[in-house]
């Protein structure tokens, strides 16, 4: 199973620090501390975390739950309010944004631990052709978009040379040794593809078969570039080449 990469939004130093020990403990892998809405923004942008650990209280004019706003706006992952506030007017405030879990600071590493399990594992149940999914590429005679952050880059299919599977995101390798990271399921992602351009070759890999150079008993040879196959995809993708090992 993949490790699950969690995004702290914290401006309490020592709370913050706390927390990466934790989820360190827990196993997960972890970026931050964000300590203001810029900062958390930035975050996102850049490491691309599965789930967020939310302070509502933040440095600067704008909160935590500005922050989820931008989250519901752009990103649409999972989120999970820490805070020391349980008042009322607070509660109101975030249930606007719709987290998927709110946890009352303190907390303990096995509250901790059950909140992720629970609000990763509910939103990606709820959400097998998500929003961000579906939305993350749009494509039309020989080119998509495809969603990188705040952008829709426009993609070639001519350009594209192979996708790789990493997690919950799929990168695009291209003819200009440039690589795009789209946050979406493997599976999601290729299904918007044209079958007969782009064959699946290994359970993380799918090739341009136009541009495949050489085929090994084990892998095949993409613009110099060695890719593995999977012994259940082969022979899909010796017919997709018109080869006959008879």
């Amino acid at each position: 199973m993949s490790v699950l990469k969690i995004g702290v939004v914290e401006d309490e130093l020592v709370i913050a620090r706390t927390i990466l020990n934790t989820l360190d403990e827990l196993g997960y892998a972890q970026c931050g501390p964000a300590i203001n809405y810029t900062e958390a923004i930035e975050m996102l942008e850049q490491n691309r975390p599965d789930l967020l650990l939310l302070d509502i209280q933040l440095s600067g004019k704008k909160d935590g739950i500005d922050v989820a706003q931008k989250l519901n706006e752009l990103y649409h992952i999972p989120f999970i309010f820490l805070t020391a506030n349980s008042d009322g007017e607070t509660i109101d405030r975030a249930k606007k944004v719709r987290p998927n879990a709110y946890i009352v600071k303190p907390f303990t590493k096995e509250e901790l631990f059950a909140a992720i399990e629970i609000a990763f594992s509910n939103f990606t149940g709820n959400h097998p052709n998500s929003k961000t999914e579906q939305g993350s590429a749009y494509h039309t005679k020989d080119y998509m978009f495809v969603r990188d952050g705040y952008v829709f880059r426009k993609i070639f299919f001519s350009e594209l040379l192979y996708l790789e599977s990493d997690a919950n995101y799929v990168t695009l390798h291209l003819k200009s040794q440039r690589k795009v990271m789209v946050r979406s399921t493997f599976n999601d992602f290729i299904s918007h593809l044209d079958q007969k351009t782009f064959i699946r070759i290994h359970r993380s890999y799918s090739v341009n078969v136009s541009l495949v150079d050489d085929v090994f008993p084990t892998e095949v040879t993409v613009s110099g570039i060695r890719i593995p196959t999977g012994k259940s995809y082969r022979e899909d993708l010796l017919k997709a080449l018109g080869i006959n090992e008879t």
